[in-house]
């Protein structure tokens, strides 16, 4: 099985498995070890932590119809240095819409193992997948009608360099391909992103304020693309794509520099620990972010089961045979991880 289609599972009491399709499945996990779900620590999801703290939200913006004019775009444009932007309730919402207005049947590149989502979503649309290793993409993409690359790609955190994105995307767009680049983990090096570049014709690059700023609940996230694909993707929408206090969130958190600067020294930090505390239980990282480890083990669902039953949930991989283990919060946490990543 590949691994943009591995389902990360766990063995319900009655032998069925209780698939994990992506981080999270806390109620799964709970009823699978008989452990509560205020008891479990969740490292499953690459979420940060230290998420933004949201304050009181406002009442008017839980009364009144959600606004265009509430700063929230002029806060998205100055943060991620382009107009060219649309909101959409959090990446995925665009993932799935994507495919639908790519006309034929594409030739779709993408990563594997990535998420899964990207490769499902295309599938779904009757396109044409074909799976790609990290080093074998500058050679498909003459053969491709559409690249998708998660950068940093998640879970195994291989990074693309911008030169060869540029060079892949120009090379697409003259025959009127597309490069799509799912930025969810770029926030703590935005150097790296591509979103000053858009509006070019061909170019998509998803953000999502879920990870970094750790707002998923609030589904909040952004395409940056050509007037006419963003055009096209809003009419599918329709009207109040994002919730009134989503919006309001959202808006402070890409306006607080402050916050932003601190954070990102922090995770650094944190990923680094992260990093080492698994060298020094034997697992040693195959590739990360700040934000998650990921580690290539001998035996994914032992691990996974092992640290279950001590109420820690983390990523399985079957193909490759691996972990994601996201950031423990708070110094018992911490210390719970390191005592349970011992194994007799």
């Amino acid at each position: 099985m590949s691994c943009s289609d591995t389902q990360s599972s766990i063995q319900a009491p009655d032998s069925q498995a209780l698939m994990q399709v992506h981080g999270g499945g806390i109620r799964q996990a709970a009823a699978r070890y008989g452990i509560a779900e205020a008891e479990w620590l969740d490292l499953s999801t690459g979420i940060n932590p230290y998420g933004y703290p949201a304050g009181e939200i406002p009442q008017a913006a839980w009364a009144r119809l959600p606004e265009s004019e509430d700063g929230l775009e002029a806060a998205a444009a100055d943060y991620y240095g382009t107009t060219a932007l649309l909101p959409v309730a959090g990446s995925q919402a665009a993932i799935q819409l994507l495919p639908a207005l790519r006309e034929g049947r594409a030739r779709v590149g993408i990563l594997e193992p990535s998420y899964n989502e990207h490769a499902r979503a295309w599938r779904a649309a009757g396109h044409e997948v074909i799976p790609l290793s990290g080093d074998a993409v500058a050679d498909a993409v003459p053969r491709l009608d559409v690249l998708v690359l998660v950068n940093p790609n998640n879970p195994t955190g291989q990074r693309f360099d911008g030169a060869d994105l540029r060079a892949w995307h120009a090379d697409l767009a003259t025959r009127g391909g597309w490069l799509i680049v799912d930025e969810a983990f770029m926030d703590v090096t935005p150097e790296g992103s591509l979103a000053p570049d858009a509006p070019r014709e061909g170019l998509v690059v998803l953000r999502s304020l879920g990870k970094f700023f750790g707002l998923a609940g609030a589904r909040v996230g952004f395409v940056l693309a050509g007037e006419a694909l963003r055009t096209r993707l809003a009419d599918r929408l329709g009207p109040w794509s994002l919730a009134g206090p989503s919006r309001w969130v959202a808006a402070r958190a890409l306006a607080d520099r402050a916050w932003q600067a601190e954070t990102r020294r922090m995770l650094q930090a944190r990923g680094q620990q992260l990093a080492e505390l698994l060298r020094a239980h034997d697992l040693e990282p195959s590739g990360g972010t700040a934000l998650f480890q990921w580690c290539r083990v001998d035996d994914p669902a032992g691990w996974q089961d092992h640290l279950g039953q001590q109420g820690i949930l983390v990523r399985r991989f079957d193909a490759p045979g691996s972990l994601r283990f996201g950031l423990p919060g708070d110094p018992g946490e911490w210390r719970r991880l390191g005592a349970g990543l011992r194994r007799p």
